[in-house]
């Protein structure tokens, strides 16, 4: 499953392999873009609530029902144009997919800026989906790229890489809130400069791994673009590997719809009698709660991405799906109302967040597993694009599901509906093979 670790050629003239020296000037700043790219959109989203809002409280035709079609414009965006550009990235350079991206969504927020056309308007979200689409097939690509000679390190990569994007998507709320407070619509064009300097970083950050200077080699080719455009993203779906996968990774990631998409609505609307946790809560305490929950889980993936380096791809996914169903128990157990009556919640709280710390594995786990199956393949880029259409699908089938349940059983349908999810992703599993033994570290290969 794993690309060798040492080239053939080399060892057969007997000289000592390279081994690629991660860049880390380079792959911070990479990290740090994509860090930026997801506040920009991230706050760009908020911004746009409180714009609409602005615009109808001085007499424009502006209703809930206009933010909803924005959200299903750049969603569907998203989804429709990540394939696209998975299959773009295995044929031009991944710079420039990844540099473009960053200047189209520049681009996009200072739209918002010119003018206030209600046609515009959509025209902005979409190309908006479109960079958020930009960002994650290549930059894996190139993670993928860069750590192809030390897959020990893969999994912290790739856990930066996720709290990274965490990270984004927890201060868009914060970030939006007091620039709408300072400078109301011209926040859109910071917006556009925070975009231009993503542009900056992944121009800087992204370029090919350092080979070993002592050894005099040159840094590690990518494989060669496919023959016909469409031929890498075949490939990719026709991957054993990457196929059972595709359960597991929508499922898990419907999980991640169905609370972002329903969680303040029940912390915060109306109480339900029997259900302590739901409309209990401010906005602000929702937020907060929310900020917290994002410190807990960024804690948990950076520490996975220090286990990922001695444990199997599939062992980690399999200890962090069984987490989910101890989060599912103590978040249960915080909603009953008597537990509030003592002193309880203060032994399942912390419980419960060592729990998601423990569940936060699989997506670092998943991707270090996915960046196994496709590294020095053709199609890579295919293959990372097909990773962020499931993501995006998975969303929008957790928000649904989340809507049905919700409506029934309020924030217990949440907890039933992860239990759910949790025990297909489970299931999914089980399609993947055993895995390998685990990829030395760079201290055995050097030896």
């Amino acid at each position: 499953m794993v690309e060798p670790l040492v080239e053939k050629a080399n060892t057969e003239a007997g000289q000592q392999p390279a081994v690629d020296r991660l860049d880390l000037p380079h792959l911070s700043a990479a990290i740090l873009a994509n860090g930026l790219l997801r506040i920009a959109s991230s706050t760009e989203g908020f911004l746009i609530g409180f714009y609409l809002a602005y615009l109808a409280t001085h007499g424009r035709p502006v209703t809930a029902v206009l933010l909803g079609a924005l959200g299903v414009v750049i969603n569907a965006s998203e989804l429709l144009s990540a394939i696209p550009i998975g299959i773009l990235t295995d044929r031009i350079p991944i710079r420039a997919v990844l540099v473009g991206g960053a200047l189209l969504g520049a681009v996009a927020s200072q739209l918002f800026a010119f003018t206030g056309l209600i046609a515009i308007f959509y025209v902005s979200r979409a190309l908006e989906g479109i960079s958020n689409a930009s960002s994650s097939p290549p930059l894996l690509v190139h993670l993928t790229d860069i750590t192809q000679h030390d897959p020990t390190t893969r999994g912290r990569v790739m856990s930066f890489f996720q709290v990274s994007l965490l990270t984004g998507i927890a201060l868009g709320g914060l970030v939006a809130g007091l620039l709408w407070t300072a400078i109301r619509l011209y926040a859109f064009s910071a917006l556009a400069g925070l975009y231009l300097l993503v542009a900056v970083l992944f121009y800087w950050g992204v370029r090919p791994n350092k080979a070993s200077a002592e050894a005099g080699q040159a840094p590690a080719a990518r494989p060669p673009a496919p023959a016909h455009p469409f031929s890498g993203f075949i490939q990719a779906l026709s991957d054993p590997l990457v196929r059972r996968l595709a359960p597991a990774w929508v499922a898990m990631n419907a999980i991640v719809g169905l609370w972002l998409t329903h969680v303040s609505f029940q912390l915060s609307g109306l109480p339900i009698t029997g259900q302590y946790l739901t409309g209990r809560f401010t906005p602000r305490q929702v937020g907060m709660i929310l900020l917290g929950y994002a410190v807990t889980f960024a804690l948990g993936v950076t520490l996975w991405g220090l286990v990922l380096a001695r444990m199997h791809r599939l062992r980690a996914l399999r200890i962090s799906l069984v987490a989910m169903f101890f989060v599912c128990l103590w978040l249960f157990l915080l909603n009953v109302p008597r537990i509030w009556t003592g002193r309880l919640h203060m032994l399942v709280l912390p419980l419960a967040g060592l729990s998601v710390v423990v569940g936060s594995g699989f997506t670092p786990a998943a991707l270090s597993y996915l960046a196994d199956v496709v590294s020095n393949k053709e199609g890579r880029g295919s293959a990372m694009g097909l990773y962020t259409f499931l993501f995006g699908l998975g969303n929008l089938l957790g928000a649904a599901l989340g809507g049905l349940l919700a409506r029934r059983y309020a924030f217990n349908g949440l907890v039933l509906g992860t239990v759910m999810l949790a025990a297909v992703a489970l299931a999914g599993l089980a399609l993947l093979p055993n895995p390998p033994a685990p990829p030395p570290t760079l201290q055995e290969i050097k030896s």
